[in-house]
């Protein structure tokens, strides 16, 4: 399928670009930006916004989107929170833009709870630095066990989020193509699962919860609605959606390319609900795509 004219982003240029890849590098911090093939790593990293990919650069599950290589997972490496927060120092000592943090990482099915101690220390590793630096972190599901949930709250970082991805129906759908049957869109998550680690952080009043959807995978209108519903039922306060591309051909299809209009139509939808304070919706929107101000919106709009 041919993508439309508005399906574009920005060469990554400048200086503050150039000089963060470097010292990122220099650090050897992944970035999931770089790891994910990220359409807006350009606009992001000139604008002060870095999301660091911890825990390596391995999943353990097998998402028929997301071009992440997929395999046994690495030694966790206890040190790393502390590198993190090096790296970061050594960013503000050079006097680089960098005002909004995202901590995301790969699913660990197989060291959950070492998995959610890392993203605490390096919450804890960062906060010491007291750069004045917003800290969101976007957590895997950690198979539900909230003992993990807890120590990422106690950490204190601004914003949680969690990608709820796409409509319940699709997470165990397998698309086919002639004779090629594709990997699913979240073989191994849970849709409810999924929603309760959601309402978890939202009804501790402590930090700003956040999810986000891809569309473009075979989901109708109606679905994408009830999926925005079930996220504003638990609370979620910050909602981005955006387009689903198609990393290269092993993965799944793009069923449809949506228009700025419809693209319009849903973030109306989304910011008229009770407890959706902003949404960030567009065919180039991705979790951490305008994060900084994304919170700004949100704590606005809870304060009016």
């Amino acid at each position: 399928m041919k993508k439309p004219a508005w399906i574009k982003s920005k060469i990554p240029t400048g200086n503050n670009f150039s000089e963060l890849k470097s010292i990122v590098s220099k650090n050897k911090l992944n970035t999931v930006c770089v790891e994910a093939k990220c359409p807006n790593i350009g606009e992001c990293w000139s604008l002060g916004t870095l999301t660091f990919m911890i825990l390596g650069d391995t999943c353990t599950r097998s998402c028929g989107f997301c071009a992440v290589k997929t395999g046994r997972g690495l030694n966790i490496d206890y040190l790393e929170p502390k590198r993190l927060a090096r790296g970061i120092l050594d960013l503000k000592k050079n006097n680089k833009l960098i005002n909004h943090i995202v901590l995301t990482s790969v699913n660990r099915d197989d060291k959950n709870y070492e998995s959610a101690e890392i993203f605490a220390h390096s919450i804890r590793e960062i906060k010491k630095l007291d750069l004045d630096i917003k800290i969101e972190v976007l957590i895997p599901d950690f198979l539900g066990n909230t003992s993990c949930y807890k120590l990422i709250l106690d950490a204190q970082p601004d914003v949680v989020n969690h990608n709820i991805e796409t409509i319940e129906r699709l997470y165990k759908f397998k698309q086919r193509t002639g004779t090629l049957t594709k990997r699913a869109v979240r073989p191994q998550a849970v849709y409810s699962r999924s929603l309760d680690l959601l309402k978890f952080f939202s009804t501790s009043k402590k930090v700003v919860s956040k999810s986000g959807i891809m569309i473009g995978l075979g989901e109708t209108k109606k679905e994408i609605l009830n999926c925005i519903d079930d996220l504003n039922d638990v609370g979620c306060q910050i909602v981005t959606v955006g387009q689903y591309l198609q990393p290269n051909k092993s993965f799944i299809n793009v069923s449809k390319y949506y228009t700025l209009e419809e693209f319009e139509e849903i973030r109306e939808y989304c910011e008229k609900k009770s407890n959706i304070l902003t949404a960030e919706c567009g065919p180039m929107v991705r979790s951490s795509y305008h994060a900084e101000k994304q919170l700004e919106n949100s704590r606005k709009r809870s304060i009016s």
